[in-house]
This record gives C-alpha cells, sequence and structure tokens, in this order.
C-alpha cells in the first residue's frame, strides 16, 4: 500500500520545475561550454591564418627587411618601408594579365565541362540498370590509387598524337599534336573518377519511383537525368564543383609539360619566373597574393554555399 502511494508522488516530484538555481548553473555550464568553443575556434583560426597574412604583409615590403623579420612577430605586421614597388615589380616581370586569363578559362570550362560529363556517368551507373555496371563503376573507382604522376609521361606521347585543326595564313589546316594549347591542358581532367563515384552515390538515395512515374508518363533517360534528378541534385553539384575548381586551378605539373608558350601558361607555372638567379621573395609574395586573391573571393561570396553543400552531401551520402 505505501508503494502504491509513493509512486504518485515520485511521479510528481519529478514533473515538478528544476530549481532556479539548478537552471542557473546549467546556463553558465552552457555559456561557459560555448566560450571555450568559440575561443578554441579563434585561436585554430588565427593559426590558419598566419600564413595568408604573412603572405600579404610581405608582398608590401623589401627583401631585405623580410629577411630581417622572419625571426620576429614584425613578419606579420605592416611596419618598416611598407610600399607597392613589389606588385609593380611582379608586372614587370611576368604577363600576370595573360596567365590569370589562362588560368580562369581552364579552370572556368574544367569544371563545367566535368559537371556535365561526370553526372552524366554518375546517372548511368546509378539510375539504369545494365550488365557489368558493378564492374564499371569498380574499375573507375580503383583507378583513384594510381598517382598521376606515374600516368603523366604516358599521356603527353598520346595527346602529342591527337588530331587537331590548326589556323595557318587564314587556312584551317588538319594536324596532330595537342602540346602548346588551352585544349591539352582541359580535356585530360574532365572525366574524374571521384566525382564520378560522387554523383553516383548522390543520385542512388534520390527514390527510383521518380523515374517509375516519369517513365510512364513517356519521359525519356536524359528528360529525367535534366528535370527530375539534376534539379534535386544541387548539393552533389556544388559539392563537385569545389573539389574541381581548385585543383585545375593549381596545377603546375602537367602545364609545365605540355605548354612551352607564355602566352598559353598558367598562374602557377608563372612562378617558376621568381627563381632564376636571385630570388626576389617580395615579388614572390606578390605574385602569390594576387593568384590567391580570385580563390579568396570566390570562397568568401559563395561561403555558405560551399559549407551547406558538403554538409548536405555528407549527409545524403
Amino acid at each position: 500500500m505505501t508503494s502504491t502511494l509513493e509512486r504518485p508522488e515520485r511521479a510528481t516530484r519529478s514533473s515538478r520545475p528544476s530549481s532556479p538555481a539548478r537552471q542557473r548553473t546549467r546556463s553558465s555550464e552552457g555559456r561557459r561550454g560555448r566560450i571555450l568553443t568559440y575561443v578554441s575556434m579563434s585561436i585554430l583560426a588565427v593559426f590558419f591564418l598566419f600564413p595568408l597574412v604573412f603572405m600579404f604583409v610581405s608582398s608590401l615590403k623589401p627583401d631585405a627587411q623580410i629577411l630581417r623579420d622572419i625571426n620576429s612577430p614584425a613578419a606579420f605586421l605592416p611596419t618598416g618601408e611598407i610600399s607597392l614597388d613589389n606588385y609593380f615589380g611582379v608586372f614587370d616581370r611576368v604577363p600576370v594579365a595573360q596567365f590569370l586569363f589562362n588560368s580562369i578559362l581552364v579552370t572556368v570550362l574544367t569544371v563545367g565541362l566535368g559537371l556535365i560529363v561526370n553526372s552524366l556517368a554518375g546517372f548511368a551507373l546509378s539510375r539504369l540498370r545494365w550488365k557489368g555496371r558493378v564492374v564499371v563503376l569498380a574499375l573507375i573507382i580503383a583507378t583513384l590509387i594510381v598517382p598521376f604522376e606515374t600516368i603523366a609521361v604516358p599521356m603527353v606521347y598520346w595527346v602529342n598524337q591527337l588530331p587537331t585543326l590548326v589556323m595557318e595564313g587564314g587556312v584551317l589546316k588538319y594536324d596532330f599534336g595537342w602540346l602548346n594549347t588551352y585544349q591539352v591542358q582541359i580535356v585530360p581532367f574532365i572525366a574524374n573518377a571521384f566525382s564520378i563515384f560522387l554523383f553516383a552515390q548522390y543520385f542512388s538515395t534520390i527514390p527510383a519511383s521518380l523515374d517509375e512515374a516519369a517513365r510512364i508518363d513517356g519521359a525519356s533517360w536524359f528528360t529525367i537525368y535534366r528535370r527530375i534528378i539534376v534539379p534535386l541534385s544541387g548539393p552533389a553539384f556544388a559539392t563537385v564543383a569545389i573539389l574541381t575548381f581548385l585543383p585545375a586551378w593549381n596545377q603546375y605539373l602537367w602545364p609545365l609539360m605540355v605548354v612551352q608558350k607564355e602566352e598559353l601558361r598558367p598562374v602557377m607555372v608563372g612562378m617558376q619566373y621568381f627563381f632564376q638567379l636571385n630570388t626576389a621573395w617580395g615579388e614572390v609574395m606578390a605574385y602569390t597574393s594576387l593568384i590567391t586573391l580570385p580563390v579568396l573571393i570566390v570562397f568568401l561570396i559563395f561561403q555558405r554555399a560551399f559549407v551547406s553543400s558538403i554538409a548536405a552531401s555528407g549527409v545524403k551520402g
């Protein structure tokens, strides 16, 4: 009888609101946790910002001062002989505008064409039912373990055997060899194994009933891809665009091997101009600042889309 009477009393105690002291304790603990999180994130952000701050500050200093301040906090402060002479020296030494144009052209075309080709391949591997698709996907994934350096030399040989059209004296002629062209910097990197795998994984999470309903209405597979799959896969497209943009912008080894004409070189190859004879560290920092600014601007403009797309793809995948 006593235990029966105690049960409602215990239930009543558990349903009572917590005391103000306990609420204050919880709120103070939560506040301390948030402060600790913000402090840790701020320290980490400052740690990652140090190289960028050093680069931008050093681009305003002469070489002697850069070397003199390297072992002191002054290396991160715009003190001393501050000027834009290094930037003027960069434009005198290399064709920065041409290099930037080449990199922007190559990057935009590589990312744009890659989104189309890789998404179509991912669609075929995830939504269509055909024999051998699992084997094909496995072979595509297996290529991820092959370093690019191991196939770079054979690729140079094969691209030099590809047919092309050239303009000579106002006449269009048929020739062989893609060396010293824009397409040799773009075409080999359009198809990407990781991008195909990411698209295939994301597309497989979309209900197949949508395809069946569209097929009943007479839609073709390309119509399903264009009107159903693509609108529902914004996070996947954004993630692939992000992951393709940086490697395309940072290309160095491949353009160095296949492009000898200065007017076709990207910005990263232009770095070698500053390490001939005596290295001008101020101009190096100014040049790296110039080629880093476009990436920072793109990130700051699309920062929210970058974070949300990667997070959404991680949840979906």
